[in-house]
């Protein structure tokens, strides 16, 4: 198959797509060594054709793609679609719908969390991936006939494999909990990167608010810094020493270049500086205008509320057929394990019915887990 390389084709081919009720999706990128996704192909395939389109050809809009994206009769499928939909959030500003996520609908369906393509291609339409093309070189021209195999069957058996989930998921009533996660997968504002929320990404112990303000300054601009050379985060400065840097709050550049984490003759550099001046307006941040810290947890008795909540939540997932991480995540638990009001997902909606009040119930004392043969049940 040759990749489409004309705007011409590309319209024609989306033309014909859109007489479909769906059409799969995947995108083959790279993104080592940028900080912004280089698409590098897009496959597409409805039920009577696939499609390769060649991003990098030179004079080739994508706007019959984008248009195809944004058709409301037509159904955007995708597998494990985040990374995907930021590329085209990135390349059009928009995000394609109507969505279905097939890894998303599989964990509805019981097959596990986070279940991978090749896994459902094997299950569902009763094909092998072959795999040596995955981590290929995607920008580099020509493609071979290998990858240009692989990059096909990312779509192809996408088809079967969303009309047996969409069948089980319409026979189990359960159409309404995918489409809630569609929700947030095509909300602009998972997709719009705002530098003074990169705090948020990163993992650490921080106890006080002098800290949170110093993390929040280099975080940002970190984010900021990568934006504008479009390189990783970790090329710009690595977790661990920002981290670092962030708990010992160095003034000076003498005191920045002590710190073992630091590369050599970086408190030297442009970084560097801009890195104390961060630090400095941490420092006269009012620490009233400052994010809430959560209380450490663990340390309030509650170790054993949330291994309750753990088994439960297993219980709950193989009663109800579904991945655990559908029901609630590791952060859910936490939150109800110390707040019967907690703001998250397992205490909304239809997870809600199906895990939230069970969890709140055990927790007040109004709901037991048993052991029946061997199984935990719920009564």
């Amino acid at each position: 198959m040759n990749p489409i390389t004309t705007t011409a084709e590309l319209a024609e081919a989306c033309a014909r797509l859109a007489q479909h009720p769906f059409v799969t999706v995947d995108t083959e990128f790279l993104r080592e060594t940028t900080y912004y996704p280089k698409l590098c192909l897009i496959q597409l395939a409805s039920p009577d054709e696939a499609v390769l389109v060649d991003p990098l050809a030179p004079d080739l809009s994508l706007e019959p793609f984008l248009a195809l994206m944004s058709d409301p009769k037509v159904v955007k499928v995708f597998h494990a679609a985040r990374q995907d939909l930021e590329i085209v959030w990135m390349i059009g500003k928009l995000i394609p719908t109507p969505l279905f996520d097939t890894q998303v609908a599989a964990m509805v369906c019981g097959y596990g969390d986070s279940v991978g393509y090749e896994q459902l291609a094997n299950d569902l339409a009763k094909a092998r991936i072959d795999k040596s093309s995955r981590f290929t070189d995607w920008s580099r021209r020509p493609l071979t006939d290998a990858q240009l195999a692989y990059a096909e069957s990312d779509v192809t058996h996408l088809r079967d494999i969303y009309l047996a989930l969409a069948a089980d998921l319409a026979e189990s009533g359960r159409e309404s909990w995918v489409a809630e996660e569609m929700a947030v997968l095509t909300s602009p504002g998972t997709y719009e990167v705002k530098p003074e929320n990169a705090w948020q990404r990163l993992k650490g112990r921080i106890r006080k608010s002098k800290e949170l303000a110093a993390l929040i300054e280099l975080a940002a601009w970190r984010e900021r810094e990568a934006q504008h050379r479009d390189v990783p985060r970790q090329r710009v400065l690595k977790d661990d020493t920002l981290m670092d840097i962030v708990q010992r709050s160095p003034r000076s550049a003498e005191a920045l270049g002590e710190l073992r984490s630091v590369p050599n003759g970086f408190e030297r550099s442009r970084a560097g500086g801009e890195v104390l001046a961060a630090i400095e307006r941490a420092q006269a941040l009012d620490p009233q205008t400052l994010p809430k810290l959560e209380r450490e947890r663990g340390r309030s008795g509650n170790g054993a509320v949330l291994d309750l909540l753990k088994v439960l939540l297993k219980a709950t997932a193989d009663a109800e057929r579904v991945a655990p991480k559908i029901l609630a995540s590791s952060d859910d638990l936490e939150a109800i394990a110390f707040d019967d009001q907690a703001a998250v997902p397992a205490l909304q909606g239809w997870r809600r019915e199906v895990f939230g009040e069970k969890a709140l119930a055990l927790k007040n004392g109004t709901l037991a887990l048993r052991v029946v043969r061997g199984r935990v049940t719920v009564g």
